[in-house]
């Protein structure tokens, strides 16, 4: 596939879901037949930094109906991969008289102020599977990004207990990476495994990943077995290894369960997946979130005891436990959950 080819197949794919995702939204400016839609009785403000990646379009579409089914006018907004176009996009959501603000952080220290705004607005602010850094959230509610790593590393000792791993991570600026990075570091201590290799994807820019694997093979330096940051990291390897070496017997981990993932895990191309509970995470921040608008507590809202230090202080944290999925459990686990289609998944 062509850069150039690449390129206009990522613009359409991010205007496709910024338009399926906005499509879900209550809130609209337009006359719908002549009249516009009656307003609801609360606006919350989502604020995600890319819709390009399919596990956030998930993310958004089912926020979106929860939050619509509790009466919430939800105001998305994409930053596109941008530090700054977020942090103004924050300035127009409290502009917008939201009640609260759920964010994806792009750089997780990069909105201090903006959270501090919020705040002094009495917005309360969630961190949403990212957890946003020196500053004074509101709550954080993720997957345990921790026990990703220690799934994947665990998963695939099992295949390969001895020799070199390389790690191929998403953004440095993603604190995801640094906890999934614990994880595999954690498991992997006191077996005879060396990480040769830690590469950061800067902007979860496949291309990059990809190139970096090309070069890598062509050095002839190759690894018993490649940590992924993300499925889609994972398959931008499988393409590079698959033009030079398509019987490889390296061993790839990825997280996300996306539809790439799980195609290749059962094809054999992926060892492991991590499927992360997205439906219950989405629908529990929207509920959390439209809670929070209509004047509960965290407490009240959440319900948890837990606390992670974000930097700024003790911030209140819920967790959700990941799975990891290999061909033998994919049945169940993906399958029968509904999250994706048996056609789907062993369509190739």
């Amino acid at each position: 596939m062509t850069k150039a080819f690449k390129a206009v197949f990522m613009l359409t794919a991010v205007f496709m879901a910024f338009s399926s995702c906005k499509k879900q939204s209550v809130k609209t400016d337009e006359a719908n037949n002549g009249t516009k839609k009656e307003e609801s009785n609360f606006k919350i403000g989502f604020s995600i930094d890319t819709l390009a990646v399919e596990r956030w379009r998930r993310d958004c579409d089912v926020f979106l109906n929860t939050a619509k089914d509790l009466g919430a006018d939800v105001i998305v907004q994409n930053a596109g991969n941008s530090v700054q176009e977020q942090q103004k996009q924050i300035g127009y959501l409290i502009n917008r008289g939201v009640k609260a603000i759920v964010i994806v952080p792009k750089q997780a220290d990069s909105l201090t102020e903006c959270v501090r705004i919020a705040k002094n607005k009495n917005i309360p602010v969630i961190s949403y599977d990212r957890l946003t850094l020196n500053a004074d959230i509101s709550l954080y509610i993720t997957v345990d990004s921790k026990a990703v790593g220690t799934l994947m590393a665990k998963e695939l000792l099992t295949r390969n207990s001895k020799g070199r791993w390389f790690c191929f991570y998403g953004p440095q600026e993603d604190f995801n990476m640094s906890l999934i990075k614990r994880g595999v570091e954690n498991q992997i201590k006191g077996a005879p495994v060396s990480i040769s290799l830690v590469y950061y994807t800067d902007g979860w820019n496949y291309d990059l990943s990809y190139q970096k694997m090309i070069e890598l093979i062509k050095e002839r330096n190759l690894p018993d077995v490649i940590i992924a940051g993300n499925d889609a990291v994972a398959n931008s390897i499988i393409q590079a290894l698959g033009e030079f070496y398509p019987e490889n017997n390296i061993f790839i981990g990825g997280q996300d369960a996306d539809i790439a993932g799980c195609q290749n895990v059962v094809t054999g191309k992926q060892a492991v997946t991590i499927f992360k509970p997205i439906n219950e995470l989405a629908q529990k921040a929207a509920e959390i979130s439209c809670a929070l608008a209509q004047g509960k507590t965290v407490e009240e809202a959440a319900g948890t005891k837990d606390v992670i230090d974000n930097g700024y202080g003790e911030i209140p944290v819920l967790w959700m436990q990941p799975i990891a999925v290999t061909k033998k459990n994919m049945d169940e686990v993906i399958i029968k959950s509904g999250f994706h289609t048996k056609d789907e998944v062993y369509r190739n």
